[in-house]
């Protein structure tokens, strides 16, 4: 008879075992005994023991590689990527739904300086509104990240931030998100959720999958980014350069600032 080990069986096998000399990797090869090094990592940055059971029980995202190796779409041209990414039909439903909540986006903005339209086109670009937000580990996806070899050191700390939130009851290990664990309607990744996360519909949690939570987080994230109320956000503006901390590629950028002054406007 096969005995099948439950995460917590795993985990204490791989605490006990000595760390294995690989950092990293391009195939699954290596992942399961990398995985004993960093759960050692973690338990030393504070990492507790439902999160390193999350760690014991992640498995190589095969889905997360063939997506991280093909994104074609950032270079397209600007009139490529709105159109492939469905800018108008962003703005179409980003003005009702801004109208629909007005108060809503009123207030974020009294708090935080971050404009209705900004937070609307991130979320419509992200998510296309909530529709879909992801249909991989969350865990997993982070994990094969830090541990591949294009961007480990980018992904680590975000895995070590997944593991935490694990421990914090704020997702779980059997938690779904994007390819690149990225979670919730705007797609926060792992660190920015713990750093910036913030509870916007008062229930005393921060869940990202909730609207309010995502909205008010996304734009505290702008906020504490160095978003400057009342300035400009196109290129060339103050606050251009804040919508590169979300997301590094230019015509995303582009597209953001475009689509929300349509909303806006």
């Amino acid at each position: 008879m096969v005995r099948v080990l439950s995460p917590a069986a795993v985990l204490a096998l791989l605490l006990a075992l000595p760390a294995a000399a690989q950092t990293c990797g391009n195939t699954a090869d290596g992942f399961e005994s990398w995985k004993q090094a960093f759960a050692a990592e973690a338990q030393a940055a504070g990492v507790g023991r439902r999160g390193l059971e999350a760690l014991a029980a992640a498995r190589y995202s095969t889905a997360t590689i063939r997506a991280d190796r093909d994104q074609r779409s950032f270079r397209y041209s600007l009139e490529r990527f709105m159109q492939v990414r469905g800018a108008d039909a962003i703005v179409a439903q980003g003005r009702r739904m801004k109208g629909q909540n007005a108060g809503f986006y009123a207030s974020i903005e009294r708090a935080y300086g971050v404009p209705a339209g900004i937070l609307i086109a991130i979320h419509g670009m992200e998510t296309g509104f909530g529709r879909f937000m992801g249909d991989t580990n969350l865990v997993s996806a982070t994990a094969t990240l830090a541990f591949d070899c294009r961007r480990p050191q980018f992904f680590r700390p975000h895995l070590l931030a997944a593991l935490k939130l694990v421990d914090q009851g704020a997702i779980s290990a059997n938690t779904v998100g994007a390819k690149h664990g990225e979670l919730g309607h705007t797609q926060f990744l792992p660190g920015n959720a713990l750093a910036y996360g913030r509870d916007g519909n008062g229930d005393g949690r921060v869940d990202l999958t909730n609207l309010a939570d995502a909205m008010v987080s996304t734009a505290n994230f702008l906020a504490q980014k160095g978003w400057r109320p009342g300035a400009g956000y196109q290129e060339g503006e103050p606050n251009f350069r804040v919508l590169g901390e979300w997301n590094a590629a230019g015509v995303y950028q582009k597209a953001i600032a475009i689509m929300a002054a349509r909303i806006d406007g």
